[in-house]
């Protein structure tokens, strides 16, 4: 099942930890949140999924900051979330969408136990002007049941910022 907005409000700083919250950011379903002013893009064309793919900062400026179409951005959410005993999920918001930004192409699934801060994938069909600290996404949360194991992965646990792919790692660990 899914939390409703005031049962999410009900499990801040127990299950749901949501650093900096804000009662105005809550939706009867979801939390939205906000977009910090660091992007990465990758400095390569080609990206290489057995390689570690470099990539550049770039700042958002107050004025905003016009991404290109089909140009992958990196981005991360000003909140910091950590989620015990429900599992996180993120979509992006309508209004967003609707203006051809994809703020989340994949990987919206969190695991329980993630804590960090959610790195999104952004790619747009058009041109598109956009500011740092816009809600552009929302975490939504539902209930597991059963025995699991907690996320503990070494990749993006505890992440201080935007993370490119380390899908890389993967392959060293296959390969001994």
């Amino acid at each position: 099942m899914i939390l409703s907005g005031k049962e999410i409000k009900k499990r801040i700083g127990k299950e749901i930890h949501i650093k900096p919250f804000n009662e105005k950011q809550l939706n009867p379903n979801s939390y939205n949140l906000r977009l910090h002013h660091e992007l990465l893009v990758y400095e390569n064309d080609i990206l290489d999924m057995k390689q570690e793919n470099k990539a550049k900062k770039i700042t958002i400026p107050v004025e905003g900051l016009v991404l290109e179409s089909n140009k992958l951005y990196l981005g991360r959410t000003i909140e910091y979330t950590k989620t015990d005993n429900c599992v996180p999920m993120l979509e992006g918001r309508s209004s967003i969408g609707r203006l051809g930004l994809f703020v989340h192409v994949t990987a919206g699934f969190g695991d329980v136990g993630f804590s960090g801060y959610w790195t999104l994938e952004m790619f747009c069909i058009q041109p598109i002007r956009i500011y740092s600290g816009i809600e552009i996404c929302q975490v939504y949360y539902h209930t597991i049941a059963g025995e699991y194991v907690e996320y503990t992965s070494g990749k993006y646990q505890n992440n201080k910022g935007i993370q490119p792919s380390l899908l890389f790692k993967d392959f060293k660990k296959e390969n001994g």
